[in-house]
């Protein structure tokens, strides 16, 4: 394939337990029609819980998203057909049977999907900035710090009289 299109997260909706069915599948059809870059990974989510049984915990491995398979793909007509046409599934989730949305890396990150998503800030260190959520709302304070990997800025609010450094959320800040 010489183009080069970016590949986007779908959701695919399956029988309920045919999730690692139709996983491996699309991972053996993958291999055998070469298209290893226009399906490049697909996934099912899963969460370690602890379960008790007979006084005894034991962990367990559950689906985040029962009934539902998330695949990297290159849309296009052809590989659209492909999974929609495995055995098991039912179709893809999006307002349009004919079109499907990808997800957005916003949506990634709140379902906690691996991603390499940074969000951008239009903010930096000194700048004045309105908290806009949480306890301290509505509060007009300087940013101290930025930190990209936790995702929270840490801002100067004065208290009582006192500057006091409080660590918040991307989200709860907005640029005045």
């Amino acid at each position: 394939m010489s183009e080069q299109l970016e590949a986007k997260w779908y959701v695919i909706h399956t029988y309920s337990g045919y999730e690692k069915k139709v996983k491996t599948t699309l991972e053996k059809m993958v291999e055998n029609r070469g298209l290893q870059e226009m399906i490049q990974e697909v996934q099912v989510p899963t969460e370690d819980v602890i379960e008790v049984k007979d006084g005894k915990k034991k962990v367990v491995q559950r689906k985040k998203f029962p009934g539902y398979v998330f695949v990297k793909m290159v849309y296009n007509e052809e590989i659209w057909y492909i999974v929609r046409n495995t055995r098991g599934v039912t179709g893809f989730v999006g307002p349009n049977a004919n079109r499907p949305l990808p997800l957005t890396e916003e949506d990634l990150v709140t379902m906690g999907l691996a991603t390499d998503w940074v969000p951008s800030v239009d903010y930096e260190v000194g700048d004045t900035v309105r908290i806009i959520s949480g306890p301290f709302i509505d509060s007009i304070c300087k940013v101290e710090a930025i930190d990209m990997e936790k995702q929270q800025v840490t801002v100067r609010i004065s208290m009582f009289g006192r500057e006091t450094p409080v660590s918040v959320d991307f989200a709860q800040v907005i640029r005045i």
